[in-house]
Order: structure tokens, then C-alpha cells, then sequence
């Protein structure tokens, strides 16, 4: 694949993402699910509201900056409503997640590549996580989920860079990943997993550095790769053990923070009623408050193990209309059940099909790194620790250990939790589907070239066909009933 293909490709995947984004974006004239508290406290910034929240405060920003500025757009203004605490369209309060969101494909992509350089990987990567449900829902109303993963992915992707580049270069992309990191953690404290996912990688990468020169000559060290080496290999082995622990302390530690705490300082003004180690402590009681993770506490909770099978997704909106023509019913009460003729019905679901191949390749990736590692220890009748990895076995191990950063906390978390906190790990998902996929069509054999062919069909009719409960556009009570396929989906 050229460069220009590839560029056009990166350009498609970017279009397509924005215009379902922006499509009928102020279809409905209500807050919708969580936007009763979002785009309040975005309002109240401009307002000069105080107010607690039990999250930091960088995605209401962001929801404040939208409002802000598509106040003063000349467009958009159609329908209003003064749910926010001001008259607003729903337009002022969405569009901004609806455009930094269409970027988050474009930055799976750059992953993908800065990780294997294969462009055909990268668009996979890209064009699967376009085609999710839950990362279209949360863009395109006025919530704050969707800006941990964009400022997380940001982070690792300008760290992938860094790695590729030398000198002024390296420190450049370096401080720019400190900032986006400390900014997904300044959305809601779970961000921290993506920084972690890096500092876990790195540290093996010293871990086997040492391991190789304790059983090698010095002649064989990582520094003193032969020339024929390939240069991929050279930036993952090289440069990340480059990167010393100083480095690793000041940039993706001492800058995360500094940014964390910069961002707090407009909140801590506006409301002084908490300084900055209080409010944290009442975030933390905040979250302790909020129970076990049963249906009791909200009908929507979900373990983390129902995460990764989609076993329980939410409905963030569900009004009935005697038919399509009629006004949406968005303000008034809803019509007695069973009346309605006609549905709508925003669900926060992701794509079934790309969530469950995508943890059928997460299981398949972290089974390839155990059978090399059974296999070396066969061979050499010991734990044998080779001194270079191929490009596949390090892409492993980078989904799998990013994956797992991401799920792993929350199996010890006993408040009620939603499937939206899966966003972070998921998104790994995507990836491993993408690197199977990309495997196969790169296949020498003509069957696997089309299990390659048909796992993408599948994934691109899945999205195709549950975009209307992704879009909230109007269903029959036949058509809503196809889409639900378990009673635990409703």
C-alpha cells in the first residue's frame, strides 16, 4: 500500500467518524443519560456555578469550551432548552465531543502503525474502532468518558513517537505524552491505567535487557545490536532502554502531575469551598458511597466480567411515539407502555460482533506469548530469554499487557460500575481483532485470506445494523425486538 493510499485511507476512516457524529446531533432537545450532570457543570462554569463533582474536572471543561463556542457559532441554534440552567441548543453543549471523538480511529491507527509500520494494520485498527457503538454514543452527547481514552491513546501514541525519534525530538514528544496523560487523568482517575500500561512496558523492556546481558557476552548487550538488526526492532529494544528511570520519573511522572494539578486550579477557584487535598478525599468517600454493584444500587450495573461479553449495555434514552411523524418525545412524559407504535432508543453498546472477536484475539495474542515461552523452555530445558522478539510477539505483548492494565483494577472494585468504564481496555480489543485480521490477509493461503474477508464483513454489517440504536433513530417494536438479542441487553 503507497503512501497516498494509506493518507486517503487515514482521511476516510476520519470523514466517516465525523459526519455519524455530527448526523441529527440535536435530535433530541433533552439531556440525555448523564448529560443531566455534564452539561450542567459545563454550564456552570460559564455561569459561575459552584458545584461538586465526583470526578476531576478537565471533561467539564471541555463540555464549558463546547458550550462556549458553539454559543457563538451562526449555525445550530434551531432548538433550545433551558435544562443546562441557560437557554443552550443541544448543538452547544455536544459538538465538541462529537469532534475530538471522530479523532480517536485516526489515533488507534497511529498506534497501530508506530507499532508494526504496516499501514494496511493501521487502517484496520483505525476503521474497526470507527465502527463501535459505544465510542459513537458517548461522542455525541455532552459526557466525559470519551475524553480519558482520547487523552490516554494520545499519551501512548506521542510515547510510540518519542521512541522513534532522537534527541530534541525524543524530549518534544515526550513532554507533549506527560501532558496528555495528565490530562486523561484529570478526567476521571481511571486514565492513570493508560500511563500505567506504558511504565509496566518499559520495565520489562529493562528486566530483559539486564536478563540478556547477565547471560550473554558483553559484546551481545542490546547497545551493540549488529548492523543487519532491524531498525524497528532497534526503537522497541534500543530506545525504550534508553529511556532511563530519571526520564521515565520527570516526564511521565513529575509532568503527568503537574498537569493534573494546574487543571484543578480554575475548578478550586470557582468553588472554594474544598481545597485541593479535600476535594480529593471527597471524591474518594463520593465513590465509596455509591454501594455494591447490584441492580439494587442502578439497573444498569455490571461487574467487570459481564464487560468483555457485552452482558449488560445501558439504555441512555428510551421514548415511544404513535409513529416517526409525530414530535419527539423528549420533553414530555412518555407515552403508557405499549401504546407507542414507533421506538427510540439510544443504547450505549458497542458492536457485538468486533467486542467478541476482539477478546477472542486478546485470548489468541496472550496464548501465542505463553506458547513461545513454553516452547523456548522446551527447546533449551530452561528459561531460555531470547535477545531479539519479533515485531508480532512485541505487538502481544503490548495489546495484552495494555488490556489487562485497563480491566485488571477493576476486579477489585465493589461499587457499582458500568459498562462504559470498559472503554479503555476495549479499545485494545479492537487492536488485537485488527493485527488477526491483518494476519490473514496477509496470508499465503487463499481460506485464511477470507476468514480475514469475512471477520471484517461481519464486523461492518454488525455496525450497520445496530447504528440505529446507536443513532437513536426511530424503530418498529419488531425492529427494536431483532436488535436485542438477549433480555439483558434491554
Amino acid at each position: 500500500m503507497t503512501k497516498k493510499w494509506f493518507q486517503l485511507g487515514l482521511a476516510g476512516i476520519f470523514l466517516l467518524s465525523l459526519a455519524l457524529r455530527f448526523w441529527g446531533i440535536n435530535r433530541f432537545n433533552t439531556l440525555v443519560f448523564d448529560e443531566v450532570y455534564y452539561a450542567k457543570f459545563g454550564n456552570n462554569y460559564l455561569t459561575h456555578v459552584p458545584f461538586f463533582d465526583g470526578h476531576p474536572p478537565l471533561g467539564k471543561y471541555m463540555i464549558a469550551i463546547g458550550i462556549w463556542l458553539g454559543s457563538h457559532i451562526p449555525f445550530g441554534h434551531e432548538t433550545v432548552n433551558g435544562l443546562t440552567g441557560s437557554l443552550r441548543s443541544p448543538w452547544s453543549y455536544r459538538w465538541m465531543n462529537a469532534l475530538l471523538g471522530s479523532f480517536i480511529p485516526v489515533i488507534v491507527a497511529g498506534i497501530a502503525y508506530q507499532l508494526s509500520y504496516r499501514r494496511s494494520f493501521a487502517l484496520l485498527g483505525g476503521l474497526f474502532t470507527a465502527c463501535d457503538g459505544i465510542f459513537l454514543v458517548e461522542s455525541r452527547y455532552a459526557l466525559i468518558n470519551i475524553y480519558i481514552v482520547l487523552f490516554g491513546l494520545l499519551g501512548q501514541l506521542l510515547f510510540l513517537l518519542a521512541l522513534a525519534n532522537q534527541r530534541q525530538r525524543r524530549i518534544f514528544y515526550l513532554i507533549f505524552a506527560g501532558i496528555a496523560f495528565g490530562a486523561s487523568v484529570a478526567t476521571k482517575w481511571n486514565g492513570l491505567f493508560f500511563l500505567l500500561g506504558i511504565y509496566i512496558i518499559w520495565s520489562i523492556c529493562w528486566i530483559w535487557q539486564r536478563i540478556v546481558i547477565i547471560k550473554n557476552q558483553p559484546t551481545d548487550v542490546i547497545d551493540d545490536l549488529p548492523v543487519n538488526f532491524p531498525s524497528y526492532q532497534q526503537s522497541l529494544l534500543q530506545n525504550l532502554t534508553q529511556l532511563n528511570i530519571i526520564q521515565i520519573i520527570f516526564f511521565l511522572g513529575i509532568i503527568p502531575l503537574a498537569v493534573y494539578s494546574v487543571i484543578w486550579i480554575p475548578h478550586l477557584q470557582l468553588d472554594t469551598k474544598y481545597g485541593f487535598i479535600e476535594v480529593h478525599k471527597q471524591i474518594l468517600a463520593f465513590h465509596e458511597r455509591l454501594g455494591g454493584n447490584t441492580a439494587k444500587v442502578h439497573p444498569y450495573c455490571a461487574a467487570w466480567y459481564k464487560w468483555p461479553l457485552m452482558a449488560r449495555p445501558i439504555a441512555y434514552y428510551y421514548q415511544t411515539a404513535q409513529s416517526a411523524a409525530d414530535p419527539l418525545p423528549v420533553l414530555g412524559p412518555p407515552l403508557p407502555s405499549g401504546a407507542g407504535k414507533v421506538i427510540y432508543d439510544i443504547h450505549a453498546m458497542g458492536n457485538p460482533f468486533l467486542w467478541w472477536f476482539g477478546l477472542t484475539a486478546i485470548i489468541f495474542l496472550l496464548g501465542l506469548l505463553i506458547g513461545k515461552i513454553i516452547i523456548y523452555v522446551v527447546q533449551h530445558k530452561r528459561l531460555f530469554v531470547k535477545k531479539t522478539l519479533s515485531i508480532d510477539t512485541w505487538i502481544a505483548l503490548y495489546l495484552v499487557i495494555n488490556y489487562a492494565v485497563n480491566l485488571v483494577p477493576w476486579m477489585k472494585v465493589t461499587r457499582c460500575v458500568f459498562i462504559y468504564h470498559y472503554m479503555t481496555s476495549v479499545i485494545f480489543a479492537f487492536l488485537a481483532i485488527a493485527w488477526f485480521v491483518d494476519q490473514c490477509l496477509r496470508s499465503y493461503y487463499q481460506q485464511v485470506r477470507v476468514v480475514g474477508v469475512t471477520i471484517t464483513f461481519i464486523i461492518l454489517a454488525a455496525f450497520i445494523f445496530w447504528m440505529p440504536v446507536y443513532l437513536g433513530l426511530p424503530l418498529s417494536a419488531e425492529g427494536y425486538k431483532l436488535r436485542m438479542w438477549f433480555n439483558s441487553w434491554i
